[in-house]
């Protein structure tokens, strides 16, 4: 694996850990927030015959997570390549290689 500048690991880590604390914060808002407050949730329109703060308990906080599993993906991968830490590339590095001991 090549080595990176300190200062553009650091810039690397301050931004993965910026998004990590953003899909942290929706994560909680959806999981937790709709059920302190699912009274004042209770809409006219129903999601798939439930209402709004039942449905988002039982199956819109799974469904959140995991859309925030694919963005969190997206996004890492975006920050990888932008920051030159690609896999593929990591691998083309390192191949054949081997560890003395």
């Amino acid at each position: 694996m090549k080595k990176i500048d300190k200062s553009v690991a650091d810039a690397y880590y301050r931004e993965k850990n910026k998004y990590i604390l953003l899909f942290l914060s929706i994560w909680f808002v959806v999981s937790f927030g709709v059920v302190l407050f699912a009274d004042s949730l209770q809409f006219e329109v129903p999601i798939l015959g439930f209402p709004f703060h039942y449905f988002m308990g039982a199956q819109g906080s799974i469904l959140t997570f995991i859309i925030l599993l694919f963005i969190n993906a997206k996004v890492s991968d975006r920050i990888d390549q932008k920051y030159g830490i690609d896999e593929s590339a990591n691998e083309q590095i390192s191949y054949g290689k081997t560890v003395d001991h």
